[in-house]
């Protein structure tokens, strides 16, 4: 089975053994399951990493911009069969400049973007401080794939390039560890906001 009847899962591999478990490459077709594992505990394990990205592009969430909380996916919101399709397209842009497989190049971007610490505010006595803390696996693969779709929806939306074109080119900058991609430039902040409340 190939994904896309393309692109095949053989020979994907995860070099980040604590995210193995939770970087599902179980071969599919269409990256569509219909919410089976939604409401079980650990759930998402069984979901396919590019369908978890499908799902993650409909929803990116919300950026600060000043004062204004300014919604990045106001229009892909419920719309699966449109973003797969941006998907895909995504995929081929990735392969033909890097001339990889695609699917290894979004575990490597996902790898290389998931961020390793993180703070937590804890309390004593009435005082409240930062305390840097290890995060969970399945919490790094949410936050890497939440940066990846937030820079891809940020890049479109200030630019005239189609969300296809600017998933491709955040997935590439990640997957090289590129300073200038969105999701490197926020594993670096949260990981040296960890560093400094240690």
């Amino acid at each position: 089975m190939k994904l896309f009847n393309r692109w095949a899962f053989d020979g994907v591999k995860v070099e980040d053994l604590s995210i193995k478990d939770y970087v599902n490459l179980k071969p599919i077709v269409v990256p569509s399951t219909g919410g089976r594992w939604q409401k079980r505990r650990f759930g998402r394990r069984k979901y396919n990493i590019v369908e978890r990205l499908v799902n993650k592009l409909m929803v990116t969430g919300h950026i600060k911009a000043s004062k204004k909380h300014v919604f990045t996916s106001g229009r892909n919101t419920g719309k699966k069969q449109s973003v797969m399709k941006f998907v895909e397209e995504a995929f081929e842009i990735v392969e033909k400049r890097t001339k990889e497989n695609p699917i290894q190049v979004l575990v490597r971007a996902i790898e290389n973007s998931a961020p390793r610490a993180g703070v937590t505010t804890v309390e004593f006595g009435g005082i409240r401080s930062p305390v840097s803390v290890d995060l969970a696996p399945v919490k790094r693969v949410d936050l890497a794939l939440s940066f990846l779709t937030k820079g891809a929806a940020q890049k479109a939306k200030k630019s005239k390039k189609s969300i296809s074109q600017a998933l491709a080119e955040e997935l590439i900058a990640a997957a090289n560890n590129d300073p200038k991609s969105f999701a490197i430039d926020r594993k670096n902040s949260i990981e040296k906001q960890a560093e400094a409340s240690r």
